[in-house]
């Protein structure tokens, strides 16, 4: 028996509104690997791209992605000096915009935080590192800490881009300072709960993940010359591998599968490019596996994907694969510019830093452009990763942001739901 999509789409609506799901939304997706559940997207776009949806320009500076939850979309900009988040509806209609204080306007200016969203209430940090707490609804904000005065964070040369990490009711931040390097907030009140000595070091512009091992949960994430594991429990240093950046930019969020956790970053002196991290049973020692300092990724994230790990060179046109197993290249393709990677229903989706978003069609041997479309709103660089949400594609480029149609006939998606707010069974949306 075949349901008609409207009716079936109703359903589906019941059976999620009964679920008592919570909303939730962050940086590179529901599991912070650039991976996203939805299906149904089109396999190829027409000439042109696909359609533009609807377009929003006067955002001021920024880099930061969106986030959406519920019927919310949100995004940081920076019209002057001035951090402000503004709120739309799915249509893309202004709901409200609130200042929030200072940004970052000595280089490349701007936010660069993506809104961590949950039950109502929302999270990011100023590139000047100042922690905020808002409600969704209003944008009142509930409590801020100055993660630079409080934890004696060490000042870095391009600002603060960390994106919040949620464990629980606990938010994670990395203020990089000497003593209080990674430290864990209660994200109701914005009190202290633990702070770890970590290494030391300054934070890397990383956005932390966290990782269940076995029977270990910790936080893994890049400072200025190391990946580190930190006890999710109480803020105990667990482990450091080095890996290095010339100008100490450590940004792509550590990946993790398997008892494996697979870091980037670019060019450096010494240890540098990509290493994957072996973990001990319990997660709490750690060695090299491989590392390949040939390929680097400064900015643009990582995808694994069926045994490779898929990167790219900052503002070259290299795509390329690697074996995940062993690090050795499988392939380099120069169809794509590179700069930001995710992935949905079986295509990857490139955002050059030339502007151009290409649909690439990617195995272990070889990949291919389908489609591809010239950004054609916004100025500055090309560095903020898009995002897909139901049936749509997001793009930001500085002032403008844009909503394209990337729906096939029947498009499903499993809600944005991260593995440690995930309930055993999960219901899907219908897009009608």
């Amino acid at each position: 028996m075949h349901l008609n999509k409207s009716l079936l789409a109703v359903l589906v609506f019941i059976m999620v509104s009964c679920s008592g799901r919570k909303e939730f939304s962050q940086w590179r997706g529901p599991d912070r690997d650039g991976k996203y559940p939805q299906t149904g997207l089109l396999k190829e776009w027409p000439d042109g791209g696909p359609e533009m949806l609807w377009s929003f320009e006067g955002l001021g500076a920024g880099h930061g992605s969106v986030s959406i939850a519920g019927d919310r979309l949100f995004v940081l900009g920076m019209p002057d000096t001035i951090g402000v988040i503004y709120s739309f509806d799915m249509q893309g209609n202004l709901l409200w915009q609130k200042q929030y204080g200072l940004e970052w306007y000595a280089n490349y200016t701007g936010p660069r935080s993506t809104p961590t969203i949950i039950g109502g209430l929302l999270y990011f940090v100023s590139g000047q590192g100042v922690a905020f707490c808002m409600e969704t609804e209003t944008g009142e904000v509930l409590w801020s800490v100055n993660m630079l005065e409080r934890f004696e964070g060490q000042k870095i040369t391009w600002g603060i881009a960390e994106s919040p990490l949620l464990d629980g009711d606990r938010l994670i931040l990395t203020p990089g300072g000497a003593e209080h390097n990674v430290v864990a907030l209660d994200r109701f009140t914005g009190e202290t709960i633990w702070t770890s000595k970590g290494n030391g070091e300054p934070s890397g512009y990383c956005s932390p993940v966290l990782v269940r091992h076995n029977a270990t949960r910790f936080i893994v994430t890049m400072t200025a010359e190391s990946v580190i594991g930190v006890d999710a429990e109480n803020g105990h240093a667990l482990w450091r591998i080095e890996l290095r950046q010339s100008n100490k930019i450590n940004a792509n969020s550590p990946v993790y599968n398997n008892g494996r956790v697979f870091c980037a970053t670019a060019k450096a002196d010494t240890i540098h490019g990509h290493v994957m991290i072996r973990l001990s049973e319990d997660g709490k020692t750690a060695e090299v596996g491989w590392r390949n300092e040939e390929w680097f990724n400064l900015i643009g994230g990582l995808i694994l994907h069926e045994g490779c790990l898929y990167s790219s060179t900052f503002n070259k046109k290299e795509f390329y694969c690697l074996d995940a197993g062993t690090g050795d290249l499988r392939y380099v393709s120069d169809q794509v510019s590179g700069g930001a990677i995710i992935y949905a229903d079986g295509r990857f989706y490139c955002y050059g830093t030339d502007g151009i978003m290409a649909l690439v069609k990617a195995d272990e041997n070889t990949c291919r452009v389908i489609s591809s479309f010239k950004v054609p709103l916004g100025s500055g660089q090309h560095w903020a990763h898009p995002v897909i949400h139901g049936g749509n594609l997001y793009v930001r480029h500085g002032d403008a942001l844009m909503c394209y149609d990337i729906a096939g006939e029947f498009t499903a998606y499993i809600p944005l739901v991260s593995a440690s707010h995930r309930p055993n069974k999960l219901p899907f949306y219908i897009q009608p």
